[in-house]
């Protein structure tokens, strides 16, 4: 059940997904239509080209809110299985909230949270 299982594995994923291509591509009428390649936000037109630069620190919230929720999802099985695991779990848990602590400290001391 070890290589072979894998091999079967891989080979099923690219099955499914070269043949969920195919299929779209034989039974999927495609457009040819300008209006398809342009940005659409709201229903309102664009104003000028869509390839405005913005503001770097938008991206690093996302990415620090992006964190904080993986965190999220190792905090949760954590908290169910705590009182089976014991001690340990605790100090392994204080440890990654620390850590976490400490790169939530440095993105505020490098202004990654101001909006302005």
């Amino acid at each position: 059940m070890g290589v072979s299982s894998l091999l079967v594995l891989i080979f099923a994923a690219i099955a499914f997904s070269a043949g969920g291509i195919m299929v779209a591509k034989i039974l999927v009428k495609g457009s040819k239509n300008p209006q398809k390649g342009q940005a659409y936000e709201c229903g309102i037109p664009t104003e000028g080209s869509p390839w405005n630069q913005f503001n770097v620190g938008y991206y690093l919230f996302a990415l620090i809110f992006l964190i904080f929720d993986v965190e999220l999802v190792f905090l949760y099985p954590w908290a169910v299985v705590v009182k089976q695991i014991g001690f340990a779990a605790f100090g392994e848990i204080i440890v990654f909230l620390f850590i976490l602590f400490m790169g939530f400290l440095y993105a505020h001391k490098k202004g990654a949270l101001k909006w302005n």
